[in-house]
């Protein structure tokens, strides 16, 4: 039998982020998080260690750019899609990464209250 796919539960502003994706790149994304959540890893990614513990990116590469979706996954109730961006340059910005830290921070905090 197969499990169910763990919810997404979409953090600050990463569904509309990624609404604004060209068509076939928020394609990608779906299918990419549908591996996700059946417990797969995505075609490309790798982990982002400078945020916290379990914090993983979704890498995209397509004609139209490049496309960044920062997740963490390790949770048992759900896979949080903290952000998700075009990327302009080589390194992450520091705005990007503030924005994945404070909404990873966000989260444990509510975890431990629970």
């Amino acid at each position: 039998m197969m499990k169910p796919n763990k919810a997404i539960k979409w953090i600050g502003t990463s569904l509309e982020d990624i609404k604004k994706f060209p068509e076939p790149t928020k394609r990608e994304v779906g299918f990419q998080l549908s591996k996700v959540q059946q417990g797969e890893d995505p075609d490309n990614w790798k982990p982002f260690y400078i945020v916290g513990a379990g914090v993983k990116e979704i890498r995209i590469s397509e004609d139209n750019g490049t496309y960044r979706v920062m997740y963490v996954a390790k949770f048992e109730e759900a896979i949080y899609v903290l952000h998700a961006f075009q990327k302009k340059s080589q390194t992450t910005s520091k705005h990007d990464k503030d924005i994945v830290s404070t909404r990873y921070n966000a989260i444990i905090a509510q975890r431990n209250k629970s």
